[in-house]
């Protein structure tokens, strides 16, 4: 047809074809083009290194001033962090505890440990421990909360809870002062035990339940490296805890002076001491009892502060006896001789 001859010099109807026509335009050859080396990094634009290599140029431009503002900047940052994590820790200490698993629950329901709500999963399988903590709880006046798993599982972090969990407050310590004052208020020689370097709660809670059992009138503690008055040491000493008033001293060695400067005998518990707990003269008058760790004993500065020290006669090989076990023995021979003087 004219006009769409193929013959050299023929004329096209515009229009009348799409795409194309004869030869590529130049791409062909454009292609064909090498496009050199690869750049480096930090001058390849949107890559990391080369936004880097512009904000070191920026600060470099802005001299002096910008490496100021900048450390301003860093400082304000670390110091938001610290202040965070002061936070936190602050926030976990204030918080209390949770108990977790149906066994410490219901133990600490038992020893009637002072709890706000106990969490029940949605849908578990109920047992007597499940049924009792549930019963203890509603006579004891707490919030029951049904949850679902999946907030315990968040709560327990990787610990078995078993369905079950309580929340315990925060242990309200007395001051040293109040304690000290109010054994010098009773009928009896003030009787006081302070323990240094416990770090094992369950050994706390053992070393309670002794001093309210021989008639002791207060528990001294060290807010430093010291175990406190968790769910623990209260499910240990089996409730009692709720009878002997407990405090914590900033200072053990200051608290420990003022004690001996109120009228009382600081007597420490020593392996190594010369006197023996069968010549305890002492123990009919004011005592402030002080109690080291089994391992260390007592520290180099709390000896120190001590008037006396005394030991346990022991038999046998054996060197050292458990604090809390040792407690138990010392205070009961203390309540001993007050009973025959």
């Amino acid at each position: 047809m004219a006009g769409n001859s193929q013959r050299k010099g023929a004329m096209r109807k515009p229009g009348s074809k799409k795409g194309a026509v004869v030869g590529s335009g130049g791409q062909k050859a454009k292609g064909l083009r090498g496009r050199g080396a690869t750049p480096p990094a930090e001058m390849r634009p949107g890559h990391p290194a080369a936004r880097g290599t512009d904000q070191r140029r920026v600060g470099q431009g802005r001299g002096t001033q910008g490496k100021g503002v900048q450390s301003k900047r860093a400082q304000e940052r670390v110091a938001g962090a610290g202040a965070a994590a002061r936070t936190r820790r602050r926030t976990n200490t204030e918080s209390g505890e949770t108990v977790l698993g149906r066994n410490p629950v219901l133990e600490c329901l038992r020893a009637g440990v002072p709890a706000t709500a106990l969490q029940v999963a949605i849908g578990i399988d109920a047992d007597d421990r499940v049924s009792e903590s549930v019963r203890l709880a509603a006579d004891a006046g707490l919030a029951i909360l049904e949850v679902p798993r999946a907030d315990l599982d968040r709560l327990a972090a990787g610990t078995l809870h078993q369905g079950l969990a309580l929340q315990v407050p925060p242990y309200a310590y007395a001051h040293p002062d109040d304690v000290l004052a109010a054994a010098q208020g009773c009928a009896q020689p003030p009787l006081l035990v302070a323990l240094d370097g416990v770090t094992d709660p369950r050994n706390l809670g053992a070393v309670v339940r002794s001093a309210a059992a021989f008639g002791a009138h207060g528990l001294l503690l060290p807010q430093r490296r010291s175990a406190g008055m968790t769910a623990v040491a209260w499910r240990t000493s089996a409730g009692t805890a709720a009878h002997l008033p407990v405090a914590r001293a900033t200072n053990l060695v200051r608290t420990l002076k003022d004690c001996a400067a109120a009228g009382l005998m600081v007597v420490g518990l020593d392996a190594d001491a010369a006197r023996s707990l069968d010549n305890f003269a002492l123990a009919s008058g004011p005592l402030m009892l002080v109690l080291g760790s089994e391992g260390r004993g007592l520290s180099r500065l709390v000896r120190e502060t001590c008037d006396a020290t005394v030991s346990i006669p022991m038999a046998g090989p054996v060197e050292s006896l458990n604090a809390s076990v040792a407690a138990g023995v010392v205070l009961a021979e203390v309540a001993r001789l007050r009973r025959l003087s």
